[in-house]
């Protein structure tokens, strides 16, 4: 790949509990925020763990296995309105999409500024999803899982009548506690819920937005066979059915073989060397101008990193960034960006690195 650098990592985070995700607010290039899975959402600044936590909801949070504080995002005007999303598990293990407030300049939130905006009871205790972005649009983006236990029993991924194995697309600046958008693409049918904006998904635990494109890129985590990234193209203005759980990857599910795959969406790549993948974004950071438009993705298993870029609906120039990224990360739970557009690998082990180029 012509000009771009070797790249490698350096820790700018250790000693965490049980790391989940890593994000910034937009203008914001001194702090990434980083969620642990207990509850509590971490302050790094420039380069250094701040003792205070930004947000301590491990009171209100049940954690452990897939359960926990699993997914943050900071609204688009966070630097006036000091608004951000967050979705964990309750007590029970039923998913909150929350907002909280800060002063935006401040190192802690107002845990007690808590606005429920969704909340899904969970039939089962895994396939929670937990990602959450804003869109090009402006909108926030909701990923759910199918809902738990293994194979789908309920046929939630399939089903428009439940938010579950969704990913939903609502407007948190108008409605209470929510809009749908007037062009989400199933507003108008009959027994279907308005929020959705593409299904057929079992664990969609990370997905990222192209700030270049608008084109969603999700890890929808397998049952056992295959995990796979899925690419949702702005072009397409969602309603896509990414199969689960008619098919895992490109391999027949229910039934095993000789399904039936009109009107689904494949993945734009599967692979059978790992337990859960772990979706990325695509790079857009200035330290590293070479690397744009490449898809950084990864497993919770094997760790391993890999990346690909996008032409024509299909995944090219794919690499293999392990040797070179992937050490000293035991189980990679997250990739991060903070406000420059630069990269972070986290490992639930306890620490956080962020990719550099080589010097």
């Amino acid at each position: 790949m012509a000009g771009t650098p070797p790249l490698t990592t350096t820790r700018i985070a250790s000693g965490l509990d049980s790391p989940l995700d890593v994000q910034a607010p937009s203008g914001d290039r001194a702090r990434v925020f980083i969620v642990e899975q207990s509850g509590r959402i971490r302050v790094a600044r420039s380069g250094t763990l701040l003792g205070t936590p930004f947000l301590d909801i491990s009171s209100r949070v049940s954690s452990g296995g897939e359960q926990g504080l699993l997914g943050l995002a900071f609204h688009p005007r966070y630097s006036e309105n000091g608004r951000f999303y967050v979705n964990y598990t309750d007590g029970r293990g039923d998913t909150h999409v929350s907002e909280f407030r800060a002063a935006p300049s401040s190192d802690v939130a107002d845990a007690g500024s808590e606005r429920l905006v969704l909340f899904i009871e969970q039939p089962f205790s895994n396939h929670n999803g937990g990602g959450l972005a804003f869109g090009n649009d402006g909108f926030l983006y909701v990923a759910l899982g199918d809902g738990g236990s293994g194979g789908d029993p309920f046929e939630n991924g399939q089903n428009l009548g439940t938010l579950l194995g969704k990913l939903l697309r609502i407007d948190v600046d108008r409605g209470s506690p929510y809009a749908v958008p007037p062009d989400n693409p199933f507003l108008s049918r009959a027994g279907a819920r308005p929020e959705i904006w593409a299904f057929g998904l079992r664990n969609p635990f990370r997905f990222s937005v192209s700030r270049a494109t608008g084109d969603l890129y999700i890890g929808d985590v397998g049952q056992s066979r295959r995990e796979e990234i899925d690419v949702g193209l702005a072009s397409r203005r969602g309603g896509e059915n990414y199969g689960w759980n008619i098919m895992e990857g490109f391999l027949c599910f229910s039934p095993s073989s000789g399904c039936d795959t009109t009107g689904l969406t494949l993945p734009v790549l599967d692979y059978d060397d790992g337990c859960a993948v772990i979706g990325g974004p695509v790079y857009q950071g200035c330290r590293m101008p070479g690397y744009h438009g490449t898809y950084f993705y990864g497993d919770y298993c094997e760790a391993f990193v890999r990346s690909f870029r996008l032409a024509n609906g299909s995944a090219t120039d794919r690499r293999d960034w392990t040797s070179a990224l992937g050490h000293g990360v035991d189980l990679l739970s997250s990739f991060g960006v903070d406000a420059d557009g630069e990269m972070y690998l986290v490992d639930q082990q306890g620490e956080v690195f962020k990719v550099v180029p080589v010097s």
